[in-house]
């Protein structure tokens, strides 16, 4: 990956911005503690009240929001460079409602009562199967807007049959466990979580990260990117199993999370040279800062009960979608 041109500022600022906001997803939350007792509790001691709230609570939802959020910023920038669409992210191609189609499917027969790895490893494979019937449907063909198209079927296909198990829902309780799924929340999550998030994201955003010099030369377009050696067919494959894998793990654990692979990258962007390349790391660090940040909001907001990280997210989504959407010109 071509390391691009950053404003000096960019990285140790979105670095910074990510240790603030990991520790105030520490420190904050519904039940306050003072900063003696947490600073005890990290240092190894501390009551036992504080330390279950901070150990078992807070730091595997602060690890979760984090990774997450990178994962989904990082897979925003790159669908947006590989895509040459600045409205891309990877609900797109059909990917998330794929993982969430898993994991309603696991709610509905029951399977993540019988084994709690169940839910994310239903929602990783179907994930997986929706990239390869994205491949399917776009055939031989490298145009994004084939793959745009299918991706929109693939999305389509997979929420008819969220809104099927909707339908059909044994029981209101059911039908209310996934609906409180879909909205998305990092609420009662636990270090298992964590350790079924971070390989998918770590082989996801990896696979996306090494395209970096890929992306720079397909915004010469197809032709111009074959002329430079760029083998489109591998590239694909390469960005598609990324975003399977690394949203899909992603997914799996958090709930149906929009918006954040589509705000993060038009914030970044004007601090970069505008190369896709240059635009994925600074997308992986705002991602992570900004679910955390939604993260802590959810959980300050005064509400009978906490909002839902999804709904948040879509809040602050959907004013940037729409700028863009109405926008002519396009500044790439």
């Amino acid at each position: 990956m071509s390391t691009g041109r950053y404003h000096p500022l960019l990285i140790p600022g979105l670095l910074a911005v990510v240790v603030v906001a990991a520790f105030g997803s520490i420190m904050l939350g519904a039940v306050p503690i003072s900063p003696a007792r947490i600073g005890a509790v990290l240092r190894g001691g501390g009551d036992p009240i504080a330390r279950a709230i901070i150990i078992d609570l807070r730091m595997p939802r602060m690890a979760l929001s984090l990774i997450v959020g990178a994962m989904l910023g990082v897979a925003g920038g790159a669908l947006q460079g590989y895509l040459r669409n600045p409205l891309a992210e990877p609900s797109v191609l059909g990917a998330s409602n794929a993982a969430a189609l898993g994991a309603v499917a696991a709610l509905y027969f029951g399977l993540s009562a019988v084994h709690p790895f169940a839910l994310p490893l239903l929602a990783i494979l179907t994930a997986l199967v929706a990239i390869g019937g994205l491949f399917l449907l776009a055939g031989p063909s490298e145009s994004p807007l084939t793959l745009i198209l299918a991706g929109i079927a693939v999305a389509t296909l997979a929420g008819a049959g969220i809104s099927l198990a909707l339908n059909l829902s044994p029981n209101p309780f059911a039908a209310m466990e996934i609906m409180s799924w879909l909205m998305g929340s990092l609420e009662n999550r636990s270090y298992a979580h964590v350790w079924i998030a971070l390989p998918c994201v770590i082989v996801g955003a990896g696979l996306l990260i090494a395209d970096g010099r890929t992306l720079d030369a397909l915004t010469l377009g197809e032709d111009g990117a074959q002329a430079l050696g760029v083998n489109l067919s591998a590239a694909r494959w390469r960005m598609m199993l990324g975003v399977a894998i690394g949203v899909g793990g992603a997914v799996a654990v958090s709930g149906a999370i929009g918006f954040v692979g589509l705000i993060v990258p038009h914030i970044v962007r004007p601090l970069t040279d505008r190369s896709p390349s240059a635009v994925l790391l600074p997308s992986l660090l705002g991602g992570a800062a900004l679910l955390t940040l939604a993260d802590i909001g959810v959980r300050l907001i005064p509400t009978t009960n906490e909002l839902k990280l999804g709904v948040v997210t879509a809040m602050l989504g959907v004013p940037v979608f729409l700028i863009h959407l109405m926008r002519e010109r396009r500044l790439w």
